[in-house]
C-alpha cells in the first residue's frame, strides 16, 4: 500500500516551511502542500490555531491524522519515523551533535540570517544592521566547522543540515553576502546536489535588495 500524502501547512517564502518541504522530499515522501497565507495573517484564525498549531506559526504537518507543528520537531519527527537511520545518528554524541545544530537554528540563525532577510522580504521591524552582524559571526563558526567535515555533523547529512541549509542559502535576500565562506557555499553545493533536492523559490524583493 503507498504511503498516504502527508499536509504540509505552510508558505512558498517561508524558510521554517521549506525545512520541511525539503526533508519531505529528500525522503522521497508524497506531500500535499497547503497554502497558508501568512500575508493575510490566516496562521493566526481561530480554526487554525485551535486545530493546527496554539502558537499561530507554520509549518505544520498532519500525517494520517498526527498533527505535528515546529520545523525543527517535525524534521525530528520525519527523520526517526522515515529516515532509516540515515538523518539522526543513533547514538547519545551524535544525537547530542545534531541537537546543538537544532538549537543554533532556532537561536542564532533565527536572530541573524533569517532575521535579516523577514525584514527585507516581509518588511519586518528588525535591527537589520545588529541581524547582519549576528549572521556573519554565525556564518564564520559554520565556515570553520565545514573545514572539518563535509556536512554540519561529520561526513554525511543530517536534519542539522536541513535546518541550516534553506536561511542561509537565502542569506544574501536579506543583504548577507556569502562572498567571504568558500566552505559554506560548498556545503550548500553539496546540499542542492543530494537526490531528492528541491529549492525554495527566491523572493523578487530578496533579489532586487541584494
Amino acid at each position: 500500500m503507498s504511503q498516504p500524502a502527508i499536509k504540509l501547512y505552510g508558505f512558498p517564502l517561508s524558510g521554517h516551511s521549506h525545512r520541511v518541504e525539503l526533508m519531505l522530499s529528500l525522503l522521497g515522501l508524497p506531500s500535499e502542500f497547503i497554502l497558508v497565507d501568512l500575508k493575510q495573517g490566516a496562521q493566526k484564525a481561530p480554526d487554525f490555531i485551535a486545530h493546527l498549531n496554539r502558537f499561530g506559526l507554520v509549518p505544520v504537518i498532519d500525517d494520517n491524522g498526527t498533527v505535528l507543528a515546529d520545523s525543527n520537531a517535525i524534521l525530528v519527527y520525519l527523520a526517526n519515523q522515515y529516515g532509516n537511520g540515515q538523518w539522526l545518528p543513533s547514538d547519545p554524541v551524535g544525537q547530542a551533535r545534531v541537537q546543538r545544530w537544532l538549537s543554533a537554528a532556532a537561536g542564532q540563525l533565527h536572530a541573524g540570517p533569517a532575521a535579516a532577510r523577514l525584514a527585507v522580504v516581509f518588511g519586518a521591524e528588525v535591527d537589520t544592521v545588529a541581524a547582519i552582524s549576528r549572521s556573519h559571526a554565525l556564518l564564520k563558526l559554520v565556515d570553520e566547522q565545514l573545514s572539518q567535515s563535509r556536512f554540519l555533523v561529520g561526513e554525511q547529512p543530517s536534519i542539522a543540515d536541513v535546518a541550516f541549509y534553506t536561511y542561509v542559502a537565502h542569506a544574501p535576500e536579506g543583504n548577507v553576502s556569502l562572498a567571504d565562506y568558500p566552505q559554506v557555499r560548498a556545503w550548500l553545493a553539496r546540499i542542492e546536489a543530494l537526490p531528492g533536492f528541491v529549492g525554495m523559490p527566491r523572493s523578487a524583493v530578496g533579489l532586487q535588495a541584494k
